[in-house]
């Protein structure tokens, strides 16, 4: 699955963008686009499960893409981490966003930026596979 023509190498070609080094990069930024990720991983099950109405949609992926479910989602997950992974997600859960979620405490919200900062980086890394080991553990319903 991690193998081959993908997604994230058709961007780099078409961009001409190089490699880097992901673990210099801060955790917000990791957690930023690890947030679209997860949302879309959501989104695409959602979707492929049903044709619904936007509006039916977008109150099942409220109730999954929030700090509260990702908090929850990360404490499912810790104990299967790596120690390199686990290094990843206490960056992000140990960042100093300047906002918190509407919905969420201060803690829920880290610990959900620790999730998300954790599927950035395995995303950039391209390690979809384990992405997608680690929603479906925190997720079975999805």
């Amino acid at each position: 699955m991690d193998e081959g023509l993908n997604f994230a190498t058709v961007i780099d070609s078409a961009y001409g963008l190089p490699e880097k080094d992901w673990t210099q990069y801060s955790p917000l930024t990791l957690a930023w686009i690890g947030d679209t990720v997860f949302d879309l991983i959501v989104r695409t099950a959602l979707v492929k499960k049903a044709n619904r109405q936007t509006e039916k949609l977008h109150k099942d992926a409220t109730a999954i893409v929030n700090a509260g479910s990702q908090a929850a989602a990360a404490a499912r997950i810790l104990p299967d981490l790596s120690e390199e992974e686990a290094a990843v997600y206490r960056r992000g859960r140990n960042s100093d966003p300047h906002h918190t979620a509407r919905n969420a405490g201060r803690t829920q919200y880290l610990e959900a930026t620790g999730f998300e900062t954790l599927l950035g980086w395995l995303y950039l890394e391209r390690r979809y596979g384990r992405i997608l080991e680690l929603v479906k553990k925190a997720y079975p319903e999805i």
